[in-house]
């Protein structure tokens, strides 16, 4: 199973890779014959889709081997990790971008556009993105992955803004606005690095052991009130590595259970969770109930 896990989800970055380099070539070509800083700009943009689409396949690589010596936990904050970087990547471009539109704003040079050739290559990247992105996010649903849902977000925003960059040719094209190339330019950077900074900011969260979202909390804490053989909980850490949840508790029992009988209901409770999470490494510490307490809140 995990042999199969690493091959889809090493496939789906390499058809990732492949489709970025092919679209980097057309929007690079484009750009310079067309005189379009809009497509240069999304040149920049496919540039960091291509440098994220490399992290990725080497983060799906790294985070599908199993536990050893110097990694007990595991590998999947090579995922984090990746997904971290490739934040960072779109929220340059996007900042690049504004740059270099904000530059031709304000140049006083006489500037012509050729917006034809740009329009059909804009065309074939937002239809060559739409279809890498939904198989992207189909395996990264499937296998939980942070890094390629992170790719797939990446190639989504490029969709966006080569539709962005697209009516902005077929303005310039209409009108003879040629300003109209730079502020659809300045839309899209906006857009891209909105879209990094939501992907940086929750891969972070992962990166330093944040806590699991309160609903996923909540699902635990129902796990554990409906065992009446449980007399109380505390400490319930939830965190997420990559594909994988780790989650500890330490639970209450009755001081005259015997310890079988307290192992058999804590794999009950890890059962229970493991319904709910594909990949979720659950501890669970057990202790004798105190001062009769029933329940501890966490």
């Amino acid at each position: 199973m995990v042999i199969i896990e690493k091959k889809e989800k090493k496939a789906a970055a390499l058809v990732s890779i492949i489709s970025n380099t092919l679209i980097i070539i057309l929007k690079v070509v484009g750009g310079i014959i067309s005189g379009s800083v809009s497509i240069v700009s999304e040149a920049i943009h496919s540039f960091s889709d291509f440098l994220a689409s490399i992290l990725t396949f080497f983060a799906v690589s790294r985070s599908s081997e199993p536990a050893d010596k110097d990694h007990p936990f595991g590998h999947g904050k090579y995922e984090d990790m990746s997904g971290f970087i490739e934040g960072g990547l779109i929220i340059f471009a996007g900042l690049f971008i504004i740059y270099e539109a904000v530059k031709k704003c304000f140049s006083f040079s006489e500037s012509q556009i050729e917006p034809d050739i740009g329009i059909y290559i804009m065309c074939f990247a937002v239809i060559a993105n739409f279809f890498v992105s939904k198989y992207l996010f189909y395996v990264a649903g499937k296998y939980d992955s942070v890094s390629l849902y992170s790719d797939a977000q990446h190639l989504k925003a490029d969709i966006y803004s080569s539709l962005g960059v697209l009516l902005g040719l077929v303005a310039v094209k209409l009108t003879g606005f040629i300003f109209l190339d730079s502020l659809i330019a300045l839309i899209v950077a906006i857009v891209i690095i909105k879209t990094g900074y939501s992907i940086a900011k929750d891969t972070l969260n992962n990166l330093l052991d944040g806590s699991l979202p309160q609903n996923d909390i909540s699902n635990i804490e129902e796990i554990l009130k409906k065992n009446d053989s449980i007399k109380g909980y505390k400490n319930l850490k939830a965190r997420k590595a990559g594909h994988c949840k780790d989650i500890e508790i330490t639970v209450f029992f009755n001081p005259d259970l015997k310890i079988s009988e307290c192992h058999k209901i804590c794999d009950e409770i890890e059962n229970s969770i493991r319904e709910f999470y594909k990949n979720v490494n659950v501890i669970i510490h057990a202790e004798p109930e105190i001062n009769n307490v029933k329940s501890v809140e966490v």
